[in-house]
């Protein structure tokens, strides 16, 4: 089978290898759609995960089952599925609180085991999901839309009555559509980038220009500040804007070692919550139920389907950058 593979830091190469083969309890899925994550990248470069290489990475990935091994009961040849990559111990504290996502030795396919940008995938049965009839592109956008909700999860969203992402790609997008879905309509998606700002009110979204006057003029007014850019120096902004009472979502992945400036005396005085998010906790299921309610519009935020050699320059950063949800896709 043809593949992108990590063989080494930095190194993106694609290769022959060999078709897998199902063992106890898991199945080969014939890969349909597959997307470029930031943290695709984070991993080549050494900065998330264990930097176990060689690897095929690729952790938001749909198709359908060709092969199944001994054992497997859930599935049968032709299910169309997606994947939910994570996997845990489920006997180290975080687990036995129902936390896995932060499990002390996490493991995912395409970040610590072969990933989806490859033409096949073998996967356990415990980490395939059905999708029914839902298109495989769509059904690909599972995985970052359960990052966003188990976000969505560290705070309290039904005293939310306004909001404001910075960081209008496909992420920040898809976190304003989940927020909908929660019955939050006013919220205002901030950015640098005037087409992606034009996308976000193409949603029925607020945009917001970075800097401009009717940013400042949202000075401690809005109960939920969530950023979605992974730039520390707006990170440390978000508590500006953030109402009394209101909360502090921290998704963006900033780069290890960072650090922001915060008054606790603040937030002690004005009662403010901040709250950190990592990946998605085994919530596909929900995930999918909250792309129905999203509906076909989501389709929008998918800006690029390529082949897997068109993939490997996006991986290396050389791809077009104005580009929102990159996916690989397989005939």
């Amino acid at each position: 089978m043809k593949a992108i593979t990590y063989q080494a830091q930095g190194i993106v190469q694609i290769k022959e290898l060999p078709d897998p083969e199902p063992g106890a309890g898991e199945v080969v899925i014939q890969v349909h759609a597959s997307g470029i994550c930031h943290t695709d990248i984070d991993i080549l470069y050494g900065r998330y995960g264990s930097s176990t290489f060689p690897l095929v990475p690729g952790h938001e990935y749909a198709g359908e089952v060709i092969a199944t091994g001994d054992q497997v009961t859930r599935f049968k040849v032709g299910d169309r599925v997606v994947v939910d990559p994570n996997f845990h111990c489920g006997s180290c504290r975080a687990c036995q609180k129902g936390l896995t996502n932060l499990c002390d030795t996490l493991g995912a396919y395409g970040v610590t085991r072969h990933g989806g940008f490859a033409e096949y995938s073998v996967v356990h049965q415990d980490n395939v999901i059905s999708i029914a009839g839902l298109p495989y592109p769509i059904a690909a956008l599972a995985e970052p839309v359960g990052c966003v909700l188990n976000g969505l999860d560290a705070i309290e969203t039904s005293s939310v009555d306004n909001a404001m992402i910075f960081g209008a790609g496909p992420i920040g997008t898809l976190m304003a559509l989940a927020l909908r879905t929660r019955g939050v309509d006013d919220i205002a998606m901030v950015d640098i980038d005037e087409s992606r700002l034009e996308l976000a009110e193409s949603f029925g979204l607020t945009p917001v220009a970075a800097g401009s006057e009717n940013l400042e003029s949202r000075v401690r007014s809005v109960d939920l500040v969530a950023d979605a850019t992974g730039v520390p120096r707006v990170a440390e902004k978000l508590i500006d804007y953030t109402a009394n009472g209101g909360s502090i979502l921290f998704f963006g992945v900033c780069p290890p070692g960072e650090t922001i400036r915060v008054s606790p005396h603040e937030i002690f005085r004005r009662q403010i919550r901040l709250a950190g998010t990592h990946s998605l906790n085994h919530n596909i299921p929900a995930a999918l139920q909250a792309i129905e309610q999203i509906g076909t519009d989501i389709n929008r935020l998918i800006s690029h389907r390529v082949g897997l050699d068109e993939i490997k320059s996006f991986l290396e950063k050389s791809g077009q950058q104005s580009s929102l949800k990159v996916q690989a896709t397989f005939s």
